[in-house]
């Protein structure tokens, strides 16, 4: 290398791209470290958007390569549901169509778990299918049908006492078959709905975010061992489902988060009322 070219090199100042990579990549580290570390390159660019960053995808991308950082990848989920088998069924009312038009016309739950130092921890999500809010959720030592009612009276607290015209889906696991549950539902106006047994597709919306819920918090990036108690899931699990509600971006909802696109629909619910003079 000529003289002249090496101290060209090293006296010429930065490019734009350069200076420019130096603002955005502190800013994208923040943002995936306040995303629990789970965002992969579409939804960090979108978070990046949002948040006032004219950035390209492919930049993100680059960046992100630069940085080492990465979207969280799923495992597999694992099989929580123990039918009985002499217990009654309630009917199929959602036959895998997991969509709805407004909030509390159809809800899904589902139990997964969690091993931790101290025994397994069961944890039953209630996620309305209109906009994927957990609007009740529970986590216990055990997998009672007791747990579940828990969850149920969250959902029922958050959104109404009386629901006519709801849909609560489940798979067929005997705390779902038994009659408190339906007793339950029946005392809020919801018809109860069970898929058919050993089918996960059956339930599939549930399963999807059981199965979100274990890569992005239980086994993410953003953990550093394993867990120790029940307790130490449940206070986790209070700040993910916070998060999940209100910050984290849906695809399914056009990238935004759950409260932001229910808020959004009762807005135009109420700007189609018509206006009514005041005499």
């Amino acid at each position: 290398m000529a003289p002249s070219t090496y101290y060209d090199t090293k006296t010429r100042p930065p490019s734009a791209r350069a200076v420019r990579d130096a603002e955005l990549a502190p800013a994208l580290r923040t943002l995936w470290e306040d995303n629990y570390r789970v965002y992969g390159v579409r939804k960090l660019w979108k978070a990046a958007r949002r948040d006032g960053h004219d950035v390209g995808r492919d930049q993100v991308a680059r960046l992100m390569r630069s940085l080492d950082i990465h979207g969280v990848r799923r495992g597999k989920p694992v099989k929580t549901t123990n039918a009985d088998p002499a217990a009654p069924r309630h009917p199929d009312l959602v036959n895998r169509r997991f969509t709805a038009a407004a909030p509390n016309q159809l809800w899904v739950t589902d139990l997964t778990y969690v091993p931790t130092w101290a025994g397994v921890a069961y944890v039953c999500f209630i996620v309305d299918a209109f906009s994927r809010t957990i609007v009740g959720w529970r986590v216990a030592s055990n997998m009672h049908t007791t747990m579940v009612l828990d969850a149920l009276e969250m959902a029922r607290w958050s959104r109404g006492t009386t629901l006519p015209g709801l849909t609560c889906h489940s798979d067929a696991g005997s705390q779902f078959t038994s009659v408190r549950y339906g007793e339950r539902l029946a005392e809020i106006g919801a018809l109860p709905s069970i898929g058919s047994v050993g089918d996960s597709f059956d339930n599939a919306l549930a399963e999807t975010v059981n199965g979100y819920y274990k890569a992005e918090l239980i086994y993410g990036p953003a953990r550093s061992g394993p867990w120790k108690t029940v307790e130490d899931v449940e206070l986790a699990t209070l700040s993910w489902v916070y998060w999940h509600n209100t910050a984290r971006l849906h695809s399914y909802l056009d990238d935004v988060p759950p409260t932001e696109f229910e808020t959004a629909f009762y807005d135009a619910q109420r700007s189609d009322q018509p206006v009514v003079a005041i005499q």
